[in-house]
């Protein structure tokens, strides 16, 4: 594939008090051109629409901390309030029956099936664990209306085009949205390493260079 020049974009922590367009032209104005694609983490957009919840605000019932025990320790929807998130957003019923099917077809040999049928937000919620601080002590959603974001991100930036992503250091990189123009599976691709840095690095947004030559 060809190799394309990544420019992580350094911020502040952003939270639900700052917009998202506003944000990357703040620190990274200067570092846009017509030709890049603007890149943003999923979890700062969905921070800074307001979908982080403390665990305080869930009130996990008997089906959550039943249904967070299947699964592991390390996962996303393994602590009674993430999964009570999963069951608020995408409906108790739903969530069971993904769980069922996920376990015949895991005796079967199919793995993802819980991930297919249980609804966007079992790939998408990020637990207590698995967030930057003030965050840590957060769950939060996926960010909502992904493509129409990065539409706003590209008409307020100048540039070609942009996308929102979701990424982590386990070789998992998958675009949830992207603006006219842009190849969601290509950015994924280019994203693959994870440029970005949502901890101490402060560096959620990046720039691919030169995306499409003139």
């Amino acid at each position: 594939m060809e190799k394309y020049e990544i420019v992580p974009v350094p911020t502040r922590i952003l939270t639900h008090h700052d917009d998202i367009c506003d944000a990357i032209l703040e620190f990274g104005k200067d570092k846009i051109g017509p030709n890049d694609v603007v890149c943003a983490a999923e979890s700062v957009v969905a921070i800074t629409q307001g979908r982080a919840m403390r665990c305080e605000e869930f009130h996990p019932g008997f089906l959550a901390k039943t249904l967070s025990h299947l699964f592991p320790s390390k996962g996303s929807i393994s602590s009674w309030y993430s999964m009570q998130a999963l069951i608020d957003a995408e409906g108790g019923l739903r969530v069971l029956y993904a769980v069922i099917c996920g376990f015949a077809a895991k005796c079967v040999g199919i793995s993802g099936t819980f991930y297919r049928l249980a609804g966007e937000q079992a790939r998408l919620i990020d637990d207590i664990t698995g967030t930057m601080p003030p965050y840590d002590k957060h769950v939060v959603y996926g960010p909502a209306n992904p493509t129409k974001v990065a539409e706003e991100i590209t008409k307020a930036c100048g540039c070609y085009g942009a996308a929102i992503a979701d990424v982590n250091d386990l070789k998992r990189s998958a675009v949830l949205g992207v603006s006219k123009g842009v190849d969601a599976d290509k950015v994924a691709e280019i994203l693959i390493d994870n440029p970005f840095g949502n901890g101490s690095e402060k560096t959620p947004i990046c720039i691919i260079k030169n995306y499409h030559r003139a």
